[in-house]
């Protein structure tokens, strides 16, 4: 298109027919002062009266006397090439060279004037940085810059601007260290869990909606946040606060005192209408791995007793909780901190009627430690028609009754271990009855091998090879590394950190993130058997800028080695989000690395 001329006039036309006041007045002065015509003649060609020419010249005197002042032009308005300077506020300006002075990097300080509603590009910031004389930050690892954040504390420096929900009424853009989470949205809304928060009982406020609340706590589980009170960096990245639709995430009262609202029947409704969901999608099969779990408490004076913790290979006071694993997707169905030492062994039988509950079957299989319950309770499991593979509790006679075994009787199984590599065990197994249990028979499998102490399988299913009973109790073992994982990256041992949640709420959300982890894993081809901390390595972790637009909201993640199949694997959504403004959330690679 040919931009010399106007679309819509010709040359002559756009001087002859003055349709702008500015332009009328122009015209007119120029006549009456430049070529001296007479003020009735002007006004008569002008369509002005005598009087206003009159005025309009004694106006533009006055103001033309003012131009020359400020170097300016009455009528036209001079325009310099080149790029045009930001306006610099001194404030503004102070906030950069201080959070520079913690040693945060160019993107990092963008996130958080991001949060501070701060439009500044990447380069304004470098080029104050470098104005004020300082050079480039040294290459540093992920750890070393995770380290500097919590340590940089925010808050001395800026206050976090109050978290409200967005109302996605203009257009925007913004960069964010968490894009990453993001990427969990489409699955929230796939699997319709977002209509489960809203259904469910949980609180909501007049500034906070349900469905916006839970996903703020659900936001800090998905990133790693290790302890809330040493890295408030959260509060400041809007990437994250638009996760739940807010345009921060709350500060660390709200959480306490969000928290303090729900009770354990909240928690159990939850759990039993996300059961229903992933019994929908196939994702429960008919048995599933119970465990008990310590999450160590360092507080003084609470009523809590000592429990074994794995993790640190001793008793300690902390809260015993116990989780429920299905083997073949690792989705972790049921959880409860509840848990004393007087009603843990009744545990698997609440678990027996939550299930029930929840999915509206009853579960065909069991499998658990030797301490989970008692052999009374494992006859009333019997009796249910419900098969149980648990191990005998190690005993002096039980160890000298399984060397005694001959040699020929062994003979070989290779199972499964939890880092996926398979191994050789031997085994024997017999009958045995006993009269706490019932006067049915228990199958005995004796099972040795390197590196593992004598066990003894017991089972009431006589319909299995003994190498399929093995094989089937050695994939119990795997939930003893998902239990490790909760403990380390969701951060379930971590109860003293700035934020009091009750434990059970924590543990409920704790559940869902872990779950979301694997359902992403299911769609990754070669990582189905990553753990999360892995998989957020790999593909969560990662910066991007956010574009909201009138319909759509455009998720720019910088590339990293696995988008490709991180994008790939996201399941398409023809739904918008209602937290979201109603818009729909497209993916896409950025420029940058």
């Amino acid at each position: 298109m040919n931009r010399s001329r106007l679309p819509d006039k010709h040359v002559v036309d756009y001087f002859a027919n003055q349709s702008e006041a500015q332009h009328r007045q122009f015209i007119a002065l120029r006549s009456f002062l430049y070529d001296g015509k007479p003020a009735d003649e002007v006004a008569v060609k002008s369509g002005y009266s005598v009087t206003t020419i009159y005025t309009l010249a004694r106006n533009f005197k006055i103001r033309l006397k003012e131009c020359n002042e400020n170097g300016e032009d009455p009528f036209f308005k001079s325009f310099k090439p080149g790029k045009k300077k930001t306006a610099r506020d001194e404030s503004l300006i102070d906030t950069i060279l201080n959070l520079r002075k913690k040693q945060l990097s160019v993107p990092d300080i963008k996130v958080i004037l991001d949060g501070m509603n701060y439009e500044v590009s990447e380069s304004f910031v470098y080029n104050i940085c470098d104005e004020n004389g300082f050079a480039r930050l040294p290459k540093r690892s992920k750890d070393e810059r995770n380290d500097l954040l919590s340590k940089s504390k925010y808050a001395e420096v800026l206050n976090a601007p109050v978290s409200e929900m967005i109302s996605f009424s203009q257009e925007e853009q913004f960069s964010t260290k968490g894009v990453g989470i993001l990427c969990f949205l489409p699955f929230i809304k796939c699997y319709g869990i977002d209509k489960i928060i809203e259904e469910s009982f949980y609180p909501e406020t007049k500034q906070i909606g349900k469905l916006n609340s839970i996903l703020a706590f659900l936001a800090l589980k998905l990133t790693n946040v290790e302890r809330y009170n040493q890295d408030d960096s959260w509060c400041m990245d809007r990437g994250l606060g638009m996760f739940a639709g807010l345009n921060v995430l709350p500060k660390t009262s709200w959480y306490s005192t969000y928290s303090s609202a729900i009770g354990r029947a909240d928690n159990i409704a939850f759990l039993k209408a996300l059961n229903r969901i992933y019994e929908k999608r196939a994702l429960l099969s008919d048995t599933a791995n119970l465990d008990f779990t310590a999450i160590p408490y360092w507080g003084d004076g609470d009523p809590f007793e000592n429990n074994w913790s794995g993790k640190r290979c001793r008793a300690l006071i902390s809260i015993q909780a116990v989780l429920a694993q299905d083997p073949d997707t690792g989705i972790l169905s049921y959880g409860d901190t509840t848990i004393k030492h007087d009603n843990q062994n009744e545990v698997v039988l609440e678990f027996l009627n939550f299930y029930k509950e929840g999915t509206g079957r009853n579960i065909n299989y069991l499998v658990f430690d030797s301490k989970f319950t008692t052999l009374e309770n494992l006859g009333r499991i019997n009796e249910n028609g419900i098969k149980f593979i648990t191990v005998q509790r190690r005993s002096k006679s039980l160890n000298e009754k399984i060397e005694s075994i001959p040699e020929p009787q062994w003979k070989i199984a290779k199972i499964e271990k939890s880092n996926h590599k398979s191994r050789n065990v031997i085994y024997c197994e017999s009958d045995t009855t006993n009269r706490k249990y019932g006067v049915q028979p228990l199958r005995q499998i004796f099972i040795k091998g390197r590196g593992i102490q004598a066990a003894t399988i017991i089972t009431n299913d006589f319909s299995l090879t003994a190498v399929e009973i093995i094989r089937k109790y050695a994939k119990r073992w795997l939930i003893e590394t998902d239990i490790s994982e909760q403990i380390h990256f969701f951060h379930l041992n971590r109860n003293s950190s700035g934020i009091v949640v009750k434990v059970d709420f924590d543990l409920t959300i704790s559940i869902l993130a872990h779950n979301l982890y694997r359902m992403l894993a299911r769609e990754l081809d070669g990582f189905t058997h990553n753990t999360s901390t892995t998989l957020y390595d790999k593909f969560i972790d990662n910066s991007g800028d956010v574009v909201i637009s009138s319909n759509t909201i455009a998720v720019k993640m910088n590339r990293k080695r696995h988008l490709p199949l991180l994008r790939e694997s996201l399941p398409e959504i023809s739904e918008n989000y209602s937290w979201l403004g109603n818009k729909k959330l497209v993916f896409t690679a950025s420029s940058r690395s």
